[in-house]
């Protein structure tokens, strides 16, 4: 299988700390706490978070008693990972593995992929095939979240692009739908201090709320429903994100 962009340490070691910013983190402990609610978990019972970055909800999750695995593709975040929840006394499973090809012995009660990790594959093949490796990983009756930007979400919040400050850096962005809104292309550059300059172009393929439930379904997941966030507000003219609860 041929290396993508998202497989490139180098890019998140610089581009991570602008990405995963404060107030994501600030966000954590309360999604965490949404998550577990949500999937009906208990004290003690497993969930895995798909492509877990630095490990932010994983360790909020921990912290919430619950046997956490996180699989990533990119072991400086499983590093920043384990250091943080080192720092807050928490043991997580960390696998470093490409979802698309993991596998698990042990079955997962919940299985999540949220912060919007979904839908860089070059292909739809390789993102279904994360789907199903994570409806594999779950044990029967198990639960499914997944969160991420819908092509509808997309198309209500477009904007072109802005400039900010932020770690150190000024960051300046620009977005573009590409073909029919079938992908969002995103361009990042960098200029440090020294006026030092660093450009990243990305697309996120974009998916209709619609498609992706129907395609969990597919898989044998069953039930998929949609909303607009993690409080299960309405998938409609208001929602800012895309919530896919999904039950084996």
């Amino acid at each position: 299988m041929k290396k993508e962009w998202f497989e490139n340490d180098d890019f998140w070691i610089n581009y991570g700390p602008i990405m995963f910013d404060e107030a994501h983190w600030a966000e954590a402990a309360g999604t965490a706490g949404r998550i577990k609610e949500i999937a009906g978990l208990k004290d003690g019972q497993r969930i895995l978070d798909a492509c877990c970055a630095l490990g932010r909800i994983s360790t909020e999750l921990g912290l919430l008693n619950l046997d956490v695995t996180g699989v990533d593709i990119t072991q400086p975040f499983l590093d920043c990972a384990a250091e943080t929840a080192e720092d807050e006394g928490v043991k997580l499973t960390l696998i470093n593995h490409d979802m698309r090809t993991f596998t698990s012995e042990k079955k997962f009660n919940a299985a999540i992929n949220v912060y919007n990790s979904f839908g860089y594959c070059d292909s739809k093949d390789d993102d279904y095939r994360i789907l199903s490796r994570i409806y594999d990983a779950l044990e029967e009756g198990g639960t499914f979240i997944l969160e991420c930007i819908s092509r509808e979400t997309a198309i209500r919040w477009f904007t072109e692009g802005e400039w900010f400050e932020r770690a150190g850096k000024t960051v300046l962005t620009e977005f573009k739908p590409t073909g029919a809104w079938e992908g969002l292309s995103s361009r990042w550059i960098l200029i440090d201090k020294n006026g030092n300059r660093m450009e990243h172009t990305f697309i996120q393929r974009l998916y209709s709320a619609a498609e992706l439930r129907d395609k969990l379904l597919e898989l044998g997941f069953s039930s998929a429903k949609v909303y607009g966030g993690f409080d299960l507000s309405p998938y409609d003219y208001n929602a800012k994100t895309m919530v896919i609860v999904a039950e084996k």
